[in-house]
C-alpha cells in the first residue's frame, strides 16, 4: 500500500512540475530583443565607418603637403617622414578591416542568394570594392580573397592578394555590381548613401570604375584605356547632386573633424605649398577653407575674435619643421609665434559634423578631362570637363557650410582667369585634382603618386640620414600594422617577399615612374 502512495505522489508530482515548466520557455524569450538585423543596416555601419581616421590625416593629408603638424608623439608620420606603426591612433588598416570590410562581407554572404534583396547585394559589391581599393592604394598587396571570412570560413589568417590580381578583380566587381542593379528591384530606402536610389548608386559604382581604370595610366595603359571608356559610356558622377559622401551629426561625427575640434585644436596647419598654390591664381576657396588667428601666442588665442579668413592674410606652415625649428620660422615669416599660421576652419568645414566625400564630381570631371586628353574617350573636351571640375569643387564648399560657400561671381572668375593650357594639362589637371581632393586624404595620396602632380618639393626632414625615405623622395605607402607581422606573420611576409621590403618608399604595383 505504501508503494502505490509513493508512485501516486511521485506522479503527481511530475505532473505539477511539468504544468509548472509549461511556458516558461516562452516566457524566458526577450521579445525586445533582435535576433537577426537587417542587412542594409550592416551596409549602412560600413558606409558609416569608413569615414576617414586620424591616421588618414596624420599621413595621407600630410604627404601631399595640403596639412601639417610641428609636432611628434601620435602625430608623428608624413610631417617627420616617420614610420609610425605602432602608435595608437587607428590605422586605415584596423578601421577598414574591422567595421567596413567585416560588415560588408557580411551583408554580401547574406543576401547573395536572395533575388528580392539583389539591389543590396550589389551595393554592397560595390561598396566593398571602395573600400578594397582604398586598401591595396594605402599598403600594397593586402588580404582580399579571404578577407572578412572569418566568420563564414574560419579563415583568421587570411592571404595576401597581389595588387595587380586585385585591380582585376575590382574592376570585375565594379562593373558586374554596377550593371545588376535594377530600379525594378526592391529600393533600400533605408540605405544611408542614396536612399537606394539606384541611378545613383549606378553612378557611383562607374565613377569607381573610372577611378580604377584612371589608376592604371601608367601600369597597363591598355586596360586603363578600356576601363575608362566602359565607364564613361555606362555613366558617371558629373554633377554635385550625385555625390557620394558621408554625412555626420552629433551622434556620428567627423573623425578628423572630432580631433581637430577637440584636444589637437591648435596642432595642425595648412601646409605652404598649399596654400601658396591657391593665394598665388586668387582661388577664392581658399578664403573658403582657411583661417588664420592673426597674433595667436598659443592655442588659447586661436579665438573668433582674432580670425581672419581674408585670402592675402594666409601663411601656410613650411614643411620640414618641428616644434624646435618652427619658432624660429615663424618669426622669419613676420608671424608672433606658429599659432599664427593658417589652418583649416575647424569652425566651418572641419565640423563635427562636417560630411566627408568619397566620389565627387569634382573628381570625375578632371579625371574624364584627363582621359580625354590620353584619347580615351572621344566625347567633349579637355577644356570643359576642366572647368567644370574645378566649378563642381567651388560649387561642393557650401554643403559644408554656408560660411564656406564660393559666390559664382568668384567661381567664374577663377575659372576664366585660369584656363586649360596647351603643353600642360597634365599638371593643371592633376593639381586642380589635388585642390578637389582636400580633406580626402587616401585619395590625394594615390592621385599624387599616380600623375606626379602637383610637382612638390620633397619634405626635407631628416632626410639625409633616413634609411627610409631617401633624401628628395617622398613617402610612397603605409607599412603593415604591427598586429599583422605578429600575428598573420607567415602571409605578411609572403607579401613582403614578392612586394618589397615593408618601408614607407616601397612602391606598389600601380606606381610607375
Amino acid at each position: 500500500m505504501k508503494k502505490i502512495f509513493s508512485y501516486s505522489l511521485l506522479i503527481v508530482l511530475s505532473l505539477f512540475i511539468f504544468s509548472c515548466d509549461k511556458g516558461l520557455e516562452e516566457l524566458n524569450k526577450n521579445k525586445t530583443s533582435p535576433t537577426s538585423v537587417d542587412p542594409v543596416f550592416l551596409l549602412n555601419n560600413a558606409v558609416i565607418n569608413s569615414s576617414f581616421p586620424v591616421k588618414s590625416l596624420v599621413f595621407d593629408v600630410g604627404i601631399v603637403q595640403q596639412m601639417v603638424s610641428p609636432n611628434g608623439g601620435v602625430l608623428a608620420g608624413a610631417n617627420f617622414n616617420q614610420d609610425s606603426r605602432d602608435v595608437t591612433t587607428a590605422p586605415i588598416w584596423a578601421v577598414y578591416y574591422q567595421n567596413v570590410i567585416k560588415y560588408t562581407a557580411d551583408v554580401i554572404q547574406n543576401t547573395k542568394s536572395i533575388p528580392a534583396r539583389s539591389n543590396l547585394y550589389n551595393m554592397a559589391r560595390i561598396y566593398q570594392a571602395y573600400s578594397f581599393m582604398i586598401l591595396t592604394d594605402e599598403y600594397g598587396d593586402i588580404p582580399f580573397t579571404e578577407a572578412g571570412a572569418g566568420y563564414f570560413s574560419q579563415i583568421l589568417l587570411p592571404k595576401y592578394d597581389a595588387q595587380q590580381a586585385i585591380y582585376t578583380k575590382l574592376i570585375q566587381e565594379l562593373t558586374e555590381a554596377s550593371t545588376a542593379l535594377n530600379a525594378a528591384g526592391t529600393i533600400e530606402t533605408s540605405d544611408v548613401l542614396y536612399s537606394g536610389n539606384i541611378t545613383k548608386w549606378k553612378k557611383f559604382g562607374y565613377s569607381l570604375l573610372l577611378r580604377t581604370g584612371m589608376r592604371l595610366s601608367k601600369a597597363d595603359a591598355v586596360k586603363a584605356q578600356a576601363t575608362v571608356a566602359a565607364a564613361f559610356a555606362a555613366g558617371v558622377i558629373i554633377d554635385n547632386a550625385d555625390n557620394a559622401y558621408i554625412r555626420h551629426d552629433a551622434n556620428y561625427t567627423q573623425p578628423i573633424g572630432g580631433t581637430l575640434n577637440g584636444s589637437e585644436a591648435a596642432n595642425f596647419y595648412l601646409a605652404k605649398p598649399f596654400v601658396d598654390q591657391l593665394k598665388n591664381t586668387n582661388d577664392p576657396r581658399l578664403s573658403a577653407i582657411a583661417i588664420r588667428y592673426v597674433g595667436a601666442t598659443s592655442g588659447n588665442g586661436q579665438t573668433v575674435a582674432v580670425g581672419s579668413t581674408n585670402a592675402a592674410q594666409q601663411i601656410g606652415m613650411p614643411m620640414g619643421k618641428d616644434n624646435g625649428t618652427i619658432v624660429a620660422q615663424a618669426t622669419a615669416d613676420g608671424l608672433t609665434s606658429f599659432y599664427d599660421y593658417s589652418q583649416a576652419d575647424r569652425r566651418r568645414i572641419l565640423k563635427t559634423t562636417s560630411p566627408v566625400f568619397l566620389v565627387s564630381a569634382a573628381q570625375t570631371n578632371l579625371l574624364l578631362a584627363e582621359a580625354r586628353f590620353r584619347g580615351w574617350i572621344t566625347a567633349g573636351t579637355s577644356a570643359q570637363y576642366f572647368s567644370d571640375g574645378i566649378k563642381a569643387h567651388m560649387d561642393q564648399m557650401v554643403t559644408y557650410d554656408a560660411g564656406a560657400a564660393v559666390a559664382a561671381g568668384a567661381r567664374d572668375t577663377y575659372v576664366a582667369a585660369n584656363p586649360l593650357g596647351a603643353g600642360t594639362e597634365l599638371n593643371q589637371i592633376n593639381t586642380q585634382y589635388w585642390i578637389a581632393s582636400f580633406l580626402n586624404g587616401p585619395e590625394a595620396f594615390a592621385n599624387f603618386r599616380r600623375s606626379g602632380f602637383p610637382a612638390l618639393t620633397a619634405n626635407p626632414y631628416g632626410q639625409p640620414n633616413n634609411p627610409d625615405v631617401p633624401n628628395g623622395t617622398f613617402i610612397r605607402r603605409l607599412t603593415y600594422p604591427t598586429t599583422e607581422l605578429s600575428v598573420n606573420t607567415s602571409n605578411v611576409n609572403a607579401a613582403i617577399a614578392t612586394q618589397g621590403a615593408d618601408k614607407l618608399s616601397t612602391k606598389i604595383w600601380w606606381d610607375k615612374p
